[in-house]
């Protein structure tokens, strides 16, 4: 599954909030967000895919998730946030290469041949990861190491990479093979950027072995990377890109361009992106996993990188002369946004603000929902497999699918729609924080999610009625009379 991820430290952001965000491109699956109570939590898990049992003997906390409407391939529950305030996202696809799998291969599910045989169940894998993990974390570091040690006993099936955070902390997380991991801390005044590659280009196996402050790592690794000659380095210092990743063609094109354009928003006058002499162009393969961005980095950076088409390059697929090559940031396919924020500075009940986009990113808004609550209002909860216009999500498709194909007539009601949500969330949000802190009532939550999404319903509606009418003057069959 094709996503992009950004991930910012409490000193990189405006307001000292740590952020994990994540474009969810899957395969045009719908989605709900919704609230799952511990009574709903599964003691016994069994996956789709891998048709692998878990048991859940733990006490699991309440936190939110967006699963797939249609159950039939699992739940696919994307990122949340818990009642800890400890946000996840699951997952980034990454890519590696054919000496680590045939070094640690992956763990796939195997169907039985005879009746005689058993099947073999496979390991885990995005399907499952949010269910297993984030009802029973209180750090963003547990996180991290309670998948580890599901993956250690459990192995996966797929290449994924993993984001937590809670009000003080990010972590970044990359599986290598079936079974082994490596992770490490964002520091601070860094933001991360990640484009379906293997990301981590810096570890410290010191730390990792030693004090654990800001790296972790499967317990042999150290092992498994020199038995298996997996150290491309002519030198002394390790990069876990070139010892992990992969470096193809199809990289060049799909996954390098994504952080070449997010590097050039974050860092636009300390590197040279641009010309013959660039220190960094969108097929390279050095461009650094994280960076310190040169302004404070807002939710509306984070929704305006995870929406790029490339605009204000010659790559731009909706210019006049635009060259369609790379894979944009924002598809077609996104099933999701979401950017988790956890707020230090905010009372506990309202720590965590879960910002949520559906359909393609450039052309809808993202809305923020307060997430400690008992039920989630049902324009974004209450979704069905059926086109309607009653829920964000389908909403959204609409307002996609009509500006696409008429991009230079419709994108202006669009830029109005994402402006409009956005001033009136962020002025809701001010609102009801303040009310919640002098007066401690958590009862407001509620009362604020369905304000913010009474709000984005009717300019959700508003905004469909324009760009349909958009559309409808611009079909192929028009005809005047003076035509002929």
């Amino acid at each position: 599954m094709s996503c992009t991820t950004i991930l910012v430290g409490k000193k990189a952001s405006n307001d000292g909030s740590t952020m994990i965000a994540r474009n969810d491109d899957g395969g045009f699956d719908v989605k709900k967000l919704v609230v799952v109570e511990p009574k709903d939590q599964p003691k016994t898990y069994k996956s789709v895919i891998g048709h692998l049992t878990v048991e859940l003997d733990e006490t699991p906390m309440r936190y939110t998730a967006t699963p797939n409407v249609n159950p039939s391939k699992g739940t696919w529950a994307a990122q949340g946030i818990n009642a800890a305030n400890v946000g996840m996202s699951a997952t980034e696809t990454i890519t590696t290469n054919p000496r680590v799998l045939g070094a640690d291969p992956m763990v796939r599910y195997q169907k039985a041949k005879t009746k005689k045989e058993k099947d073999v169940p496979g390991g885990i894998g995005e399907e499952d990861l949010v269910v297993l993990v984030l009802p029973y974390i209180h750090t963003a570091r547990e996180g991290v190491l309670r998948l580890g040690s599901l993956l250690e006993k459990y192995g996966t099936y797929e290449s994924n990479g993993i984001a937590f955070n809670d009000e003080n902390e990010v972590w970044w997380m990359e599986t290598i093979g079936g079974h082994h991991w490596i992770a490490q801390r964002v520091r601070d005044e860094e933001c991360v950027i990640m484009p379906n590659q293997f990301g981590l280009d810096r570890f410290d196996f010191d730390d990792a072995f030693g004090a654990k402050k800001e790296n972790l790592c499967s317990s042999d690794m150290k092992e498994f990377i020199e038995k298996n000659h997996l150290d491309l380095a002519n030198s002394s210092s390790f990069n876990p890109r070139n010892c992990f990743g992969s470096h193809s063609d199809t990289d060049h094109i799909y996954n390098t361009p994504r952080a070449w354009f997010m590097g050039r928003y974050l860092c636009p006058t300390r590197y040279r992106w641009d010309g013959d002499h660039a220190d960094y162009k969108p097929e390279s393969d050095n461009i650094p996993w994280s960076f310190v961005p040169e302004s404070k980095v807002t939710v509306e950076d984070v929704k305006y990188l995870l929406s790029s088409y490339y605009q204000g390059t010659p790559y731009n697929p909706y210019s006049v002369n635009g060259k369609h090559i790379y894979r944009t940031i924002s598809k077609n396919n996104t099933d999701t946004m979401a950017i988790c924020q956890i707020r230090g500075d905010k009372p506990e009940a309202i720590k965590g603000v879960e910002w949520i986009c559906f359909a393609s990113t450039a052309f809808n808004t993202v809305l923020p929902i307060y997430p400690n609550t008992a039920k989630i209002p049902d324009y974004l909860s209450k979704v069905t497999t059926d086109a309607t216009t009653d829920n964000f999500y389908w909403c959204s498709q609409f307002i996609g699918a009509l500006v696409d194909p008429h991009f230079a007539s419709g994108i202006i009601h669009v830029e109005r729609y994402q402006n409009t949500v956005m001033s009136n969330a962020r002025a809701i949000l001010n609102e009801y924080d303040a009310k919640i802190a002098e007066t401690g009532d958590e009862k407001l939550i509620d009362e604020a999610n369905r304000k913010l999404c009474d709000m984005a319903k009717k300019e959700a509606q508003a905004t469909l009625n324009r760009v349909l009418a958009n559309a409808l003057q611009h079909m192929t069959n028009r005809y005047n009379r003076g035509d002929n």
